[in-house]
């Protein structure tokens, strides 16, 4: 069987401390591979390795650096094909969405490419008689990021590339459910020039996790999954000194005015709700029709769409979603629907059940549609992450604004309207991070930032872009002056002011 192995200082292996975590193919049910689970010896060791290699990459200026980042996207682009059914296989997404996940991981590495830009300071001459005030911005030295199954690509670039070219060293503990597309990204980015030791894999369970935390070398990290780690992570790592930025959950909401092009709306929340089996924080779990005769239509057309979703496996071109991730994951989803079920939601279209013939044992769910969805129901309360639809019915525009508002996730949220006034006051009022007009699914192109509010996010920093940039280092703000040789006097005991 096929063993997934740490990649530290460039290469394979680590410690080992015996124990590993079964590795499943979605498709089918079966283990494919075991992955090595990491002790604190083997993160020391690349702490170590880290150590060693960080200041030379530090003092690299930063056009070196990009060049790094400019090879490495070559080589992902080259080996897009290997790298898509390698996540595929291991995750379960169909093969365009498992390429899609790795694409807007390469959009914050072209982001990383401009680092020399990004990174130029301030300066202000002549500030005083004869001084001059400028800033720079340093790494921090050795950051870590901690990322979910759900985007196996994606989030790793996301914190990777814009780590690294900021001068930092990285090192990166994926899920341990679909752990061989970050290997192979270590290994194409050791490819592309990077040094032994900048950007470095380490595979774990809480144990790995509660080790990168309490790591006295480890300046800062990066973390997304659920809310509950989340808080977790914040928490213990803020109070191990390290600068902090944990993702949790979401509960997306997709509010269609009366107004709204019914026939859009359908096809963007089959895509938005549906796609890669629901296993999205930015997907849109909760639909929003204002009034009831909007629900009723938008009902009616949602239904028959519903029914003409394509389940399959991961490699069907013709499929619109394949499996969740394993077993364990499944049964979680169906217990929401029976949850919702005993809430006393209408189950209009039931999910549960869902077999694909050949692949009786893979982990599938069929899509699942609830109506009359109410706030107090704990399934509404909560993040489901599969793919299932709630609708919840809004009395006015006001009451649509209340529910994503009042809610305790506020990652993203989206209107569908034609109405600009609307949506401009929507967009300014609502209580939630990112927002989508006409636009279901509100990530933010690389060059801006990602990231929630309330529950969804925990730390002041956001993800890519200039907040990344901003989180991965630190600013060193230098006030000179170079004397003519006339004496200070008795001016040097007192604060110094630019008058």
């Amino acid at each position: 069987m096929r063993i997934i192995d740490h990649h530290i200082a460039g290469q394979a292996g680590g410690a080992g401390g015996g124990r590993t975590s079964e590795v499943f193919d979605p498709n089918t049910g079966k283990v494919q591979a075991s992955v090595t689970l990491g002790t604190q010896a083997d993160l020391d060791r690349a702490v170590t390795a880290a150590q060693a290699a960080q200041p030379a990459w530090a003092a690299t200026n930063p056009q070196r650096r990009a060049r790094v980042m400019f090879a490495f996207k070559a080589l992902v682009e080259a080996h897009m094909d290997e790298l898509a059914h390698l996540l595929s296989s291991e995750h379960g997404k169909v093969i365009a969405d498992a390429r899609g996940d790795i694409q807007r991981g390469l959009e914050v590495v072209e982001f990383a490419c401009g680092i020399p830009h990004v990174l130029k300071g301030e300066y202000t001459q002549g500030a005083g008689p004869g001084i001059d005030v400028y800033s720079m911005r340093q790494p921090l030295g050795i950051g870590a990021g901690i990322t979910p199954f759900n985007f196996p690509a994606m989030i790793p670039l996301w914190m990777g590339a814009v780590a690294t070219a900021c001068g930092n060293a990285f090192i990166l503990k994926p899920s341990e459910r679909d752990p061989s597309v970050p290997v192979r990204l270590a290994e194409l980015m050791r490819e592309a020039g990077m040094p032994e030791g900048i950007f470095q894999v380490v595979h774990g369970d809480k144990e790995m996790v509660d080790a990168i935390l309490d790591h006295p070398a480890i300046a800062a990290v990066s973390f997304v999954g659920s809310s509950d780690i989340a808080h977790y992570v914040y928490n213990r790592g803020v109070a191990a000194g390290k600068r902090v930025q944990a993702m949790g959950g979401a509960k997306n909401h997709g509010i269609v005015m009366p107004d709204a092009d019914l026939d859009q709306v359908v096809a963007d929340l089959s895509g938005a709700a549906f796609g890669s089996a629901g296993e999205r924080c930015m997907a849109l779990p909760v639909v929003v029709p204002v009034g009831d005769k909007t629900a009723d239509a938008l009902r009616e057309k949602l239904i028959p769409a519903i029914h003409a979703l394509r389940v399959g496996v991961s490699t069907d071109a013709e499929a619109h979603y394949g499996p969740v991730v394993n077993a364990a994951h499944k049964s979680r989803v169906e217990s929401w629907i029976q949850t919702g079920v005993e809430d006393g939601a209408e189950l209009v279209v039931d999910g549960r059940g869902f077999t694909l013939q050949g692949h009786e044992e893979g982990f599938f769910i069929g899509p699942s549609l609830f109506d009359h969805v109410t706030t107090d129901m704990q399934s509404y309360k909560e993040e489901i992450f599969g793919p299932v639809l709630q609708m919840v019915r809004a009395k006015d525009f006001e009451d649509a604004l209340r529910l994503p508002s009042d809610h305790q996730y506020g990652n993203g949220v989206a209107i569908f309207t034609r109405n600009g006034h609307a949506a401009r006051e929507f967009a300014a009022r609502v209580n939630v991070g990112m927002v989508g007009i006409n636009v279901p699914i509100p990530v933010p192109v690389a060059y801006h930032t990602f990231g929630g509010w309330k529950r969804s996010a925990f730390g002041d920093t956001n993800q890519h872009g200039m907040e990344g940039v901003k989180f991965w280092t630190k600013v060193k703000t230098v006030t000179q002056r170079w004397p003519d040789g006339g004496a200070s006097g008795d001016s040097a005991f007192v604060i110094p002011t630019m008058g």
